[in-house]
């Protein structure tokens, strides 16, 4: 079977929204020998991927009939919610772990990986974009409830935004309604990294936007993806229908 640095699920859908899934596998390409040197605990981190996160995208997209696109690498592969400048473009040390396969990793390799999964990907991102001028991307991730040595994280979803806020700010007011949860506005992580994904799809072409972050304890399973997704959905669409454009 060929590889391909992406899938693309629901491809043929014309819905004007595009989910969106940077950090979906913890895939290292064949042609890196299948592994990063790092022993399996590690490769089902959060340091290798975001766990839960492609089941959830999967299921905001059939919610909601719409095509979503999601990596088929490991961010520690070269990490595609980065600038090609960013100095955490590739990493050697994550959360505690070194990256051996990483170590030695020249300038010359970046450019590989960057030609062999990083472009691959964003340009298949750009052409499902580009398809419709009323694109609206929602972009999905998950996170850890606790970093090493840091201190536990309470939020069960973040909602994160640069400066446009026009779809995060009622998505926001109604996951704030809902009272079993705890929400965070650019928690865990603040909203806005230039040259990531959302900046380079998003906000440079004035589509409309979000990033959802789950708290990964809470999408373990099949089962909580789909609820999550078929939750998120319905809310998704009732946030657009409030934005002025």
């Amino acid at each position: 079977m060929t590889y391909l640095p992406y899938f693309i699920h629901g491809e043929n859908r014309e819905s004007r929204w595009l989910i969106t899934c940077d950090h979906a596998t913890n895939t290292v390409p064949p042609d890196l020998g299948g592994n990063l040197g790092l022993p399996e605990a590690d490769m089902t981190r959060h340091i290798a991927y975001d766990p839960g996160a492609a089941g959830v995208t999967r299921a905001i997209a059939d919610a909601l009939g719409a095509p979503a696109i999601l990596s088929n690498f490991s961010r520690l592969v070269i990490d595609p919610n980065r600038g090609e400048d960013d100095p955490t473009l590739l990493m050697r040390l994550y959360d505690g772990s070194v990256i051996p396969g990483n170590r030695n990793a020249d300038a010359t390799e970046k450019e590989r990986r960057l030609n062999a999964y990083y472009r691959p990907y964003h340009e298949a991102l750009n052409a499902l974009a580009s398809r419709r001028e009323d694109t609206v991307i929602v972009a999905v991730h998950s996170f850890t409830r606790q970093l090493k040595s840091r201190p536990s994280r309470p939020w069960h979803i973040g909602i994160l935004h640069a400066y446009d806020r026009r779809l995060s700010d009622p998505l926001i007011a109604a996951l704030e309604a809902e009272p079993d949860l705890v929400v965070g506005r650019n928690e865990p992580y603040p909203g806005h990294l230039p040259g990531d994904a959302i900046d380079r799809h998003a906000l440079h072409h004035g589509r409309l936007n979000t990033l959802i972050e789950l708290r990964n304890d809470l999408i373990e399973t099949d089962a909580a993806q789909t609820a999550w997704g078929t939750r998120l959905a319905p809310m998704l669409e009732a946030a657009l229908a409030q934005t002025k454009e």
